[in-house]
């Protein structure tokens, strides 16, 4: 376990790709189906020659249905508020670190499926990302490895059964340009979650194990005269390993392409 740490704290310390794709919906638990918009800020914050930083803002909502009836927009399930950095120090390769907060509606798992005990659950997450980048001037395939650190409280700030999560993500992304110009792409993903938890009841971590896959496929349109980037899409959450649970998402966002522009300076 000490070692696992250690590789994970020098993992956490890297991370992602530059964000030109969509903002992906979260897991939303137990439900048939789900919905999920977002709407972000997307920055150039420093340019030069082979190097990049750049800012990616966002909030989210999330709604899903009870597992017995299919409507996506039944009850609310997830405000998220992100703020990421990203850095392409390499051609081929990009890390980001972030902040994130989330308050999520916890439901019984039984009918009425009404809110718990602890209606909801908030988490604090500071994550990273590392991505390799190969491309051509239509495909983009992107490996990415996401290690997480995630705490947790209930409404009141007292800690839940789950205390802490390490969290390790393996996504494949395939981004295809469907025009040169590239104003419309489709994106193609699946992602990997595994993890490892601290619980309260015995103050021990449990062992580190696959969680979940997510499968997802976007459309994404850049006007070429206005700064927006619009992106809609599916995905399909499989939970668990024994008697996985299937979840159907869909999804919008609209994300404002550099909003803040630094006036040229004359000579």
């Amino acid at each position: 376990m000490k070692k696992y740490f250690l590789v994970y704290g020098f993992l956490i310390v890297l991370g992602f790709t530059r964000c030109l794709a969509q903002i992906s919906p979260p897991g939303l638990g137990t439900a048939h189906t789900a919905e999920w918009f977002a709407i972000g800020i997307r920055q150039d914050l420093d340019t030069t020659k082979n190097k990049s930083w750049q800012s990616m803002s966002y909030i989210g909502l999330g709604r899903k249905s009870n597992p017995d009836n299919f409507d996506p927009f039944y009850k609310p399930a997830i405000i998220v508020i992100n703020q990421e950095f990203y850095h392409q120090f390499h051609p081929h390769w990009q890390y980001s670190l972030a902040l994130s907060y989330r308050r999520q509606d916890e439901y019984l798992e039984k009918p009425p499926y009404s809110h718990d005990n602890e209606p909801l659950e908030q988490e604090f997450r500071v994550y990273s990302r590392l991505s390799y980048l190969l491309q051509t001037s239509r495909i983009k395939f992107t490996p990415t490895l996401r290690q997480e650190f995630r705490k947790f409280y209930t409404t009141h700030f007292k800690n839940l059964d789950e205390i802490l999560q390490l969290r390790s993500r393996f996504r494949l992304q395939v981004t295809f340009n469907l025009d040169a110009k590239k104003i419309h792409r489709l994106i193609a993903g699946s992602e990997y979650l595994f993890a490892v938890s601290k619980k309260t009841a015995t103050n021990a971590w449990t062992n580190f194990k696959y969680r979940e896959s997510r499968f997802s496929l976007y459309y994404s349109l850049s006007p070429p005269k206005i700064p927006l980037v619009f992106s809609m899409g599916y995905m399909n959450n499989i939970i668990g390993v024994s008697s996985p649970l299937s979840v159907h998402y869909a999804a919008f966002d609209v994300v404002f392409q550099n909003p803040f522009k630094r006036p040229k300076h004359r000579s």
